[in-house]
């Protein structure tokens, strides 16, 4: 059993001095929003993901869930922690007080997230897409559809999922087959099938709620034909309650190498009459409507690559601190943890220092969700908003990465222990290796950020950040003591800069080559937008370790990880440019006889 505790210290200073809590909580619609009450939910929130949450995540795994008939069983636990779960009001942390939630800023919200998926990520998935849900229902549903869905949705009440992916389709949604044929009654009935379905099916609510991807009868060909449907388990009676059963039903569950305690379905639709459903928003563009879903889920997706490297770097600490073996290389003694010897550090530092990039770039795009939707300055809200498209992929593909490798490495820190499954160490690799898979693959994600990002407006935006970043290394480099980290900084702006210029001047017959390289562009950007965030925080600790502020050990150690990350991780991003400019040449030039 792995015991978990939110990492407060690191949350509570990265809110305050980097991500700008207190800029968010100056905007319209989020002045309630006081450091001391932001503190107050991360101190309840931590209690209950160590106290409640954690201790269910391995039974979950072990147990798993099973199907009879049409019934989803969930493990031993699930139902009196989703009920204290619902009633404590977390499933609506941030989603708007006129349909119950408590309208926190993301910002403020997204460490919360955090606690949850790090304590117990095969149970977080489900409140997970009934956030995602609302936010595209608040968007695309017409005024009668949120009066009937959004209060029971954001409450936690009734379950949501999201219905995209076909057996014969993928990822790729233009080969959706799915249909919905409107009925004398002015809803629609689909027929068909959807894989991947996470919660799909289960008892833990009295309703379900699915939105669906389907095509109307004149529907276009391609993803530009598809609509969105919202389709309940039980159709609601006279008093707006779950009623008669609806024509889906869960015909499998998958067998997975983790997340366990998450039943992924198979859904079938309409095997007699049609499942009876209602259209959101305007028909053919469903697509539009399910990317606002998607993107908090891509979004939240990053949030557990973050979550699970913190709970298997906690494993890896803990094990380090208390594993006696070997002699120690550098002062020849005996008897010591291994957290002395060299390897082993450095495996430690290396997972911590990513730990804080990543969890500095997250929280800090969060607060550019916030600065979006709420600024009242059209101008300023509009740049962070381009900011947040450019890096969604980052935040997805690159965080998630960097969650299997955390995970990866503190098997090798644990050793042969890490391989047995009673640790525990082991169940986190295998719960993470989905997430640079579910919600769009990395090389989807690298595909979206060169395509629809950069070359979609001519780098325009990219370069608006690296100009962000070079300011940053400016105001790091006044002081004459992170000299070398905004040396470091320039250097991999520099390198950045100069792989958008090459990807800019090729022309369009080289597409092939351009998007051979694109997922170590991402890699590159990942690295660069790690180092920029790692600077900041430096530069942060040390003005308040000047001004006597803090725990100093803690504020120290900031800098320090700073610099190990520009020594030992920034490095990398030259091998990635170095990828992107002659490794998608030479894949384009392989013949399929190659393989």
């Amino acid at each position: 059993m792995i015991d978990y505790q939110a990492p407060l210290r690191d949350m509570q200073f990265i809110l305050g001095e980097l991500a700008g809590l207190d800029a968010v909580a100056a905007l319209p619609d989020c002045e309630e929003e006081s450091s001391d009450l932001v503190n107050a939910i991360l101190e309840e929130a931590g209690k209950f993901a160590s106290g409640v949450l954690a201790p269910l995540n391995c039974r979950g795994d072990q147990e798993g869930c099973r199907l009879e008939g049409e019934r989803v069983v969930l493990p031993q636990g699930w139902q009196a922690a989703y009920d204290q779960f619902r009633e404590a009001g977390w499933l609506g942390l941030s989603l708007p007080e006129a349909f119950g939630g408590q309208g926190l800023p993301k910002l403020a919200s997204t460490p919360v997230w955090e606690m949850w998926f790090s304590s117990n990520m095969a149970f977080t998935m489900l409140p997970q897409l009934n956030v995602a849900q609302a936010e595209a229902l608040l968007i695309a549903a017409s005024e009668a559809q949120k009066a009937t869905w959004l209060e029971k949705i954001v409450s936690g009440e009734w379950a949501a999922t999201m219905n995209l992916t076909e057996p014969q389709a993928g990822s790729d949604l233009a080969a959706t087959r799915m249909r919905a044929e409107p009925d004398e009654n002015g809803n629609y009935r689909l027929h068909g099938q959807k894989i991947y379905i996470s919660y799909g099916e289960h008892e833990l609510t009295p309703n379900i709620l699915h939105l669906v991807l389907a095509r109307l009868p004149d529907a276009p060909e391609g993803v530009k034909g598809l609509s969105l449907f919202l389709v309940p388990k039980y159709l609601l009676d006279e008093r707006g309650e779950p009623g008669e059963k609806n024509d889906v039903r869960c015909i499998s569950i998958e067998h997975k190498m983790g997340i366990h305690g998450s039943p992924t379905c198979t859904l079938s639709y309409g095997d007699h009459d049609g499942a009876i459903g209602q259209l959101i928003g305007e028909p053919h563009t469903g697509l539009k409507t399910m990317f606002i879903m998607m993107n908090e889920a891509r979004f939240g997706t990053g949030v557990q690559g973050l979550a699970l490297g913190e709970r298997a770097y906690q494993a890896a600490l803990d094990h380090a601190r208390e594993r006696i073996q070997g002699r120690n290389v550098v002062r020849g003694e005996t008897g010591l943890p291994i957290l002395h010897h060299p390897d082993v550090k450095r495996m430690l530092v290396g997972m911590r220092a990513r730990l804080l990039a990543m969890r500095t770039f997250l929280y800090t795009a969060a607060g550019w969700f916030d600065l979006a939707r709420h600024h009242p300055d059209a101008e300023v809200a509009d740049k962070h908003r381009r900011h947040v498209d450019l890096l969604m992929p980052v935040a997805k593909g690159w965080c998630s990465e960097l969650g299997n490798a955390l995970c990866d490495e503190a098997i090798q820190v644990f050793g042969g222990m890490g391989f047995v499954e009673e640790t525990g160490v082991a169940q986190l690799f295998r719960d993470a290796r989905i997430i640079t898979i579910y919600e769009g693959t990395t090389g989807i994600q690298a595909n979206d950020l060169l395509g629809r990002k950069i070359l979609h407006d001519n780098g325009a935006t990219l370069r608006e950040l690296l100009d962000d970043i070079r300011t940053c290394a400016r105001s790091v480099g006044e002081d004459a003591r992170l000299g070398d980290l905004a040396e470091s900084l320039n250097e991999l702006v520099d390198g950045l800069a100069a792989t958008t210029d090459w990807l800019l001047a090729q022309g369009e017959e080289q597409t092939a080559e351009l998007y051979g390289g694109a997922v170590p562009l991402l890699h590159q950007l990942g690295i660069v937008c790690g180092g920029w965030q790692l600077a900041r925080a430096a530069e942060a600790a040390q003005r308040r370790h000047d001004a006597g502020e803090g725990d100093a050990a803690h504020l120290v150690g900031i800098i320090e990880l700073a610099r190990f990350y520009m020594a030992s991780v920034a490095p990398e991003a030259d091998s990635h440019a170095r990828a992107v400019r002659h490794g998608g040449q030479v894949l384009a030039r392989i013949p399929e006889a190659g393989f």
